[in-house]
C-alpha cells in the first residue's frame, strides 16, 4: 500500500488518540505541575528524545509566576570551511558536465535565540524563535504553541519537523559535528508549519505525528503552496534505560554506566511541488535533491527541456544506537522514492529510488574532554553512482560540558549527493572537506 493512500486514516489515527487522552488522561495538579519545574531543570532537557530540532537549551529563566513564564536560550556556531580541489568539473547522470568551485571561508554560520515559556498552566506552552543562517542569507522568526494533556499526549501547531531522519528528531545541535552526515542531508525532507501529536504509547515507547504544508517550508509563501498536505510519522524505543543522553545527541559524553540502547523508524510522504512557474529553470523547491546532486525540480534534471511540476517523496528510515562507558555507536538507514512525477514532456523514469545509510562511531578518549569519531555515509542510488564518504575528527569541550565545543574533521567525498550552502557539501565535489568549527548552546 502506498503511503500517500494512509494519509486519511493517519488523521484519523491522530484525532481518535486524541479524543481518548482528552476523556481518559488524568490530568496534573497545577501546583505540583509548577513546583516540577524548580525540582531539576537539566531533567527537561535530559527528556528531549523526540521533540524536534527547535528546542531549546536550559537557558536563562527571566519570568516565572503563577501566571506566565519566560525562558532565554541562545545557540551558535561559526566555523571554518574548506573543499578541496577548489575548482573541478564533474558529469551529473546525463552525462552533463558540471563545474564545482569549492568553499574557502569563515562564516559565523547559525543563530538561533528562543523565547519560550507557559502561560496560566504549565500544561500550554510556547516558543517564538529568531533563526539565522548567514551562509543563506536567511533569517527567520518562527515558533509554535503545545499543549500537553499527560505524558501520553501533547498536541502543538506551528513550525515542525517532518518525520523524516532522525536528526530531525531532537538531536540537535549535539551531531557528531556541527552538521549532518552527506546521506543524510542528501535524502532528508526539512521543516514545515504544521499540526503534531506526541507522547508516550508504553514505557519507553514514544511516538510522534506530523500533518504538515510539505517537506520544507523555507523560501515557500502560502500563495505558492498546494492544497496537498505531507504526512509522516515515528516511533522511538529506548529498551534499556528509557533515555538515550540528552536530547538524544550523539556520543556518549555522559558516561553510561549501563548500556543504553535506542530504537527508531520514521516515514514520511508529501506530494512534492516545485511552487513557481513551470517555465523557470530554478525552482523554487530546493529540498529534494537526486543522488547525483542535481535539484530534482529543476528544468532538465531528468530530460533536455523538460520540467517536473510535481512528484511524490517517500521516505523510510530506521536508526539503532548504542552507548555505553564513553563509546557511542549510531547507525541509519535509508530508501526514498520519487515517483508519480507530472511534467511537461517525456522522462525516461517511472520512479526513482534510492538507498543509503550513515555509520557513526564516537569514543570519548578523556572523559568530559576530548571525543575522536569515525563517519562513514553512502548511496546506493539509481543511476548506480553510489556517492560516499568517509572520514572522522575531534570534539574538545574545553569546560567539561556539551554547552561548548571545538569541532575538527576531514572528510573525504565522492560524487557528492547533498548540496547547498547550509552544510558541509557541495554537489558533485569529489575530494577531502575540512572544516574547524566551534558552537554553543545556553
Amino acid at each position: 500500500m502506498s503511503i500517500s493512500r494512509i494519509d486519511w486514516r493517519l488523521a484519523a489515527y491522530v484525532v481518535g488518540l486524541l479524543f481518548v487522552v482528552c476523556v481518559s488522561g488524568k490530568s496534573q495538579n497545577y501546583d505540583a505541575a509548577l513546583d516540577s519545574l524548580d525540582a531539576d531543570p537539566s531533567a527537561n532537557i535530559y527528556q528531549n528524545q523526540v521533540a524536534g530540532e527547535f528546542t531549546p537549551g536550559k537557558g536563562f529563566a527571566m519570568v516565572k509566576n503563577k501566571f506566565a513564564s519566560l525562558n532565554i536560550s541562545i545557540y551558535a556556531m561559526a566555523r571554518y570551511l574548506n573543499q578541496m580541489p577548489g575548482e573541478q568539473t564533474w558529469t551529473d547522470h546525463r552525462d552533463s558536465v558540471r563545474s564545482f568551485t569549492g568553499r574557502n571561508d569563515i562564516f559565523w554560520h547559525r543563530t538561533m535565540i528562543w523565547f519560550t515559556g507557559y502561560l496560566g498552566t504549565p500544561k500550554l506552552t510556547y516558543m517564538a524563535t529568531v533563526w539565522t543562517v548567514f551562509t543563506t542569507q536567511q533569517t527567520l522568526v518562527y515558533g509554535n504553541i503545545q499543549y500537553s494533556f499527560n505524558k501520553y499526549a501533547r498536541i502543538g501547531i506551528g513550525i515542525t519537523p517532518n518525520n523524516c531522519i532522525r536528526s530531525l528528531q531532537g538531536p540537535f545541535p549535539f551531531f557528531t559535528s556541527t552538521d549532518r552526515t552527506m546521506a543524510e542531508d542528501a535524502l532528508r525532507g526539512g521543516f514545515t508549519n504544521g499540526v503534531f501529536l506526541n507522547g508516550e504509547i508504553l514505557p519507553r515507547l514514544r511516538y510522534s505525528v506530523v500533518v504538515g504544508n510539505n517537506l520544507s517550508s523555507l523560501g515557500i509563501q502560502a500563495s505558492k503552496l498546494t492544497r496537498t498536505m505531507s504526512t509522516s510519522a515515528s516511533l522511538v524505543w529506548m529498551p534499556t534505560t528509557g533515555e538515550f543522553g540528552p536530547r538524544g545527541g550523539n556520543g556518549d559524553f555522559e558516561n553510561h554506566e549501563k548500556v543504553a540502547t535506542r530504537f527508531g523508524a520514521n516515514i514520511c510522504h508529501s506530494r512534492e511541488d516545485r511552487f513557481n512557474n513551470i517555465g523557470t529553470p530554478s525552482p523554487d523547491n530546493t529540498q529534494v535533491r537526486m543522488s547525483d546532486g542535481v535539484l530534482f525540480f529543476e528544468t532538465g534534471s531528468l530530460a533536455p527541456n523538460v520540467t517536473i511540476d510535481n512528484a511524490d517523496y517517500d521516505m523510510f528510515a530506521v536508526d539503532l544506537g548504542v552507548k555505553y562507558k564513553g563509546l557511542a555507536l549510531h547507525a541509519e538507514f535509508y530508501n526514498r522514492t520519487l515517483s508519480d512525477f507530472n511534467a511537461n514532456g517525456e522522462v525516461p523514469y517511472t520512479s526513482i529510488n534510492d538507498k543509503g545509510y550513515s555509520l557513526q562511531a564516537l569514543y570519548m578518549a578523556v572523559p568530559k574532554i576530548l571525543c575522536v569519531y569515525g563517519v562513514h555515509s553512502k548511496i546506493i542510488d539509481e543511476f548506480k553512482r553510489n556517492p560516499y564518504e568517509v572520514g572522522g575528527g575531534v570534539n574538545i569541550y574545553p569546560y567539561k560540558t556539551r554547552s561548548w565545543r571545538i569541532n575538527v574533521q576531514t572528510m573525504y567525498v565522492y560524487k557528492s549527493a547533498a548540496g547547498g550552502t547550509f552544510g558541509l557539501y557541495g554537489a558533485g565535489q569529489t575530494g577531502t572537506t575540512l572544516t574547524i568549527g566551534t558552537d554553543i548552546l545556553l
